[in-house]
């Protein structure tokens, strides 16, 4: 098993619950924007990426510049109505992220929320200085590009061996993939495992407390009843 040093993790749907507002907030976007309303699976299978490049990969037609600005603001409007109450973290966060920092693991974020929204969310917990990095999809390449985990790494002045991706989509994975950089799959976001698969993960979870297990474990390689997989 290598030796990380840094792990990365995603948010939406990887640390947080978020999933169905990011899914509602579309959905009223479209009906605001009058555009048609796309089946739930569509717009998880979007989730991850930067919200232009997510609403040009829903709707590939639509080339008026000023309709996908429309658009872009908002679902970002209706985002902020449905989160007044900040989405929960999933089940065994806070204690995985207390032990990983205890156990002197470098903690950092990449995600395609913006920088507004990530600053927002961070503050309303009290976790402004809580990871060592964070990195929005507004303020660099957005997933799959390999960019915000290189400027990760060039911060912490660490190498894609000693680092861990953790996330929900495939284009967390592929970004990982496209560093050099091993990845753990989590099946309880905005998609399946068996989507997930497909990207090589040393890991695959449906429980957020197993990738503590298995960090702690020293096991390179297993395989549970629950189809919980290490490539």
């Amino acid at each position: 098993m290598r030796d990380y040093r840094v792990l990365i993790f995603d948010w939406d749907g990887t640390l947080v619950d978020s999933i169905g507002r990011i899914v509602a907030a579309m959905h009223l976007a479209s009906a605001v924007c009058g555009l048609p309303r796309l089946e739930d699976e569509a717009v998880k299978g979007i989730i991850g990426l930067a919200l232009p490049e997510a609403i040009a990969q829903l709707y590939p037609d639509l080339d008026d510049p000023l309709l996908s600005e429309r658009f872009r603001l908002a679902y970002s409007e209706q985002y902020l109505l449905l989160e007044h109450e900040p989405s929960p973290l999933f089940p065994g966060v806070a204690e995985s992220l207390e032990a990983f920092r205890a156990q002197g693991y470098r903690l950092a974020v990449a995600t395609g929320k913006s920088r507004h929204g990530l600053h927002r969310v961070l503050e309303g917990r009290g976790w402004l200085d809580y990871f060592d990095i964070t990195r929005c999809a507004d303020e660099t390449a957005s997933k799959p590009h390999p960019l915000m985990l290189q400027e990760i790494l060039a911060h912490l002045r660490l190498s894609p061996g000693q680092a861990l991706m953790v996330g929900d989509s495939v284009f967390d994975l592929q970004m990982a993939n496209n560093a050099g950089m091993d990845a753990v799959a989590v099946g309880f976001g905005a998609q399946p495992l068996e989507s997930l698969r497909a990207c090589g993960p040393r890991l695959a979870i449906n429980e957020f407390s197993e990738l503590r297990t298995w960090l702690g474990s020293g096991v390179s390689a297993r395989t549970s009843e629950e189809g919980v997989y290490v490539g």
